[in-house]
């Protein structure tokens, strides 16, 4: 229901800030965020835009399931988030860290009123979209 068409950042502390005002803008609780989670720098900035913005918010990535499919993961994201609306399930994470300091799901059953997609692409930008 709402589109933030983020930026592009050059240095790593701008990912973190265009990050949480992707969030901010886009934020309720509770809300279900699909992470891009992409194994680089821009996972600790999406974790401190999380837990600064949405800190009570289910969090979830696809990649532990399907891998890096690069341009094609925004897409992922936007199915499993659109799923998780209409079944309220997610699949479960394996080996999930919570000394992260993040909430991700320990059963499949949810509870969000909203999905948040971040995506953060390899050519240093990054957007956000909230379905309800």
């Amino acid at each position: 229901d709402a589109i933030d068409a983020g930026g592009n950042f050059s240095h790593r502390a701008e990912a973190n800030q265009i990050l949480g005002r992707i969030l901010h803008h886009l934020g309720a609780e509770p809300a279900c965020i699909i992470a891009s989670a992409n194994g680089t720098f821009v996972d600790r900035a999406e974790r401190e835009a999380i837990q600064r913005e949405l800190p009570s918010a289910t969090i979830y990535s696809l990649k532990a399931a399907l891998g890096e499919s690069v341009g094609a993961s925004a897409l992922w994201q936007l199915i499993a988030g659109a799923q998780a609306l209409v079944t309220k399930r997610l699949p479960q994470v394996a080996h999930s860290n919570s000394s992260a300091g993040l909430s991700f799901p320990t059963a499949d059953a949810i509870s969000c009123g909203k999905a948040i997609i971040l995506t953060c692409g390899l050519n240093q930008q990054t957007a956000g979209l909230r379905l309800s």
